[in-house]
């Protein structure tokens, strides 16, 4: 795990700051979860690969908990439990930390953040597409350049499994070998289930489509035209795609028929984020129907999405690209004598109701000594207490970027460094 500098601390809190923004542009309402939940909770349909990486211990009233690995099966728990209740569709927000034991490489950490946006209530293909133009969204405002959506439907190979006769948990291992991209492994399973070579060969054929044109659809369809439940899946896929082209989405997005994700619970739609500077998925989700009646509820379908902030700082970095965000002008108050301690502080203090950031120069150096060290850190005014100023109501202003330096009134120097701000 890690320690974040501050420009590493600001990097993230200026993207978790862009994904609140986007909450509140489409209505998404913050709740926070326990960063410890029950291990049944979080290991239920989270797959067999993220099961082995949670951090699970048993607390101090012998109950077995695990830090949380990810934020949907909390964010469903409190849908049926505490917000069973409240009027559809429901659209939260949430942000923070999350632990999965990875060996720690590039873009995968064993502490990391995401923020994530999950819609309750509807399984209409808008609630879909509307996951999808909130991730273009985000990504777009935060900046990021030439990135591209894949998409799925886990439906589509559910379809042809289900018709097969392959139960779920053996659904479950195939599509943890496809999410991991081992196919001859894959089609290995598929076989001892013993399916028909029909089903082998619909599922290679699935393996080999994909594009970046809804004709890919017409594809997909010619492959598995003896599955009506796949059919309907891809039918579905089609309505999203319809959609978001509707709705303005222009980013590049690839349909993939064999894409699968770790995660057991998604039943329909799936897609993923990448840049090309980047082998890793930035962000993705999908939708869920049945996981909120696993934990006691009633049947409320959902979608979501999780993006994730430390590969959207590594990607921005990658693309040499800068969070804009408007930086506070700093200002040292530095006083001549230790007596005048007491009115530095005062001179701060209005400074800070003023609404700029103002700090004392507390390591007792001298005046030359305390000017280089506030501008080798980048501050832009200093407040020099002087003995003589004082006593006629006087303080000197300096401008570390041009070097001057003028006498002000105490009560007109909020005003004289707007208007020194407002020259430049």
């Amino acid at each position: 795990m890690r320690d974040l500098l501050p420009e590493e601390a600001l990097r993230l809190r200026l993207i978790e700051e862009k994904a609140r923004e986007i909450a509140r542009l489409y209505g998404y309402e913050e709740v926070i979860t326990p960063l410890i939940e029950y291990y049944e909770l979080l290991a239920a349909k989270i797959g067999e690969e993220n099961r082995k990486r949670m951090y699970v211990f048993e607390d101090l009233g012998g109950r077995k908990v695990a830090l949380r690995p990810e934020f949907t099966a909390s964010i469903a728990r409190l849908i049926a439990t505490k917000m069973r209740m409240k009027p559809k569709p429901i659209r939260l927000f949430s942000t923070g930390s999350l632990y999965r034991y990875d060996e720690p490489q590039f873009g995968r950490y064993r502490e990391f953040w995401q923020a994530n946006f999950e819609l309750f209530g509807s399984e209409m293909p808008e609630a879909d597409a509307e996951i999808i133009l909130l991730t273009d969204d985000l990504f777009s405002k935060i900046g990021l350049k030439n990135y591209c959506f894949k998409i799925g439907h886990v439906g589509i190979l559910r379809g042809i499994f289900e018709e097969e006769g392959i139960g779920e948990e053996k659904q479950n291992g195939i599509m943890q070998l496809m999410d991991k991209k081992e196919w001859d492994e894959a089609l290995r399973f598929i076989k001892q289930s013993a399916t028909s070579q029909k089903c082998l060969d619909s599922i290679r054929g699935l393996i080999e489509i994909s594009g970046r044109s809804t004709s890919v659809l017409d594809e997909i369809r010619e492959v598995i035209e003896d599955y009506p439940r796949a059919i309907n899946a891809v039918e579905n896929l089609n309505e999203i795609i319809s959609l978001l082209k509707a709705g303005g989405l222009n980013t590049d997005f690839t349909v993939e028929a064999g894409f699968a994700r770790g995660l057991e619970y998604y039943t329909g739609l799936i897609f993923e984020v990448y840049v090309s500077e980047m082998d890793i998925a930035l962000g993705g989700g999908g939708r869920y129907d049945k996981l909120v009646e696993l934990f006691g509820g009633e049947r409320i379908p959902g979608v979501g999405m999780a993006a994730g902030i430390d590969r959207i700082s590594l990607a921005l970095e990658k693309q040499g690209v800068e969070l804009q965000y408007e930086k506070p002008e700093r200002i040292i108050v530095i006083p001549i004598e230790r007596s005048m301690l007491g009115e530095a502080f005062r001179v701060a203090s209005a400074l800070r109701e003023g609404g700029f950031s103002a700090e004392i120069e507390s390591m007792g150096r001298s005046i030359a000594r305390a000017l280089s060290d506030a501008d080798r850190r980048g501050i832009s005014f200093a407040v020099i207490l002087g003995p003589k100023e004082m006593r006629e109501g006087m303080v000197a202003l300096r401008c570390m970027a041009k070097r001057k330096q003028v006498t002000v009134k105490m009560d007109e120097l909020s005003d004289k460094i707007r208007e020194l701000i407002s020259e430049d």
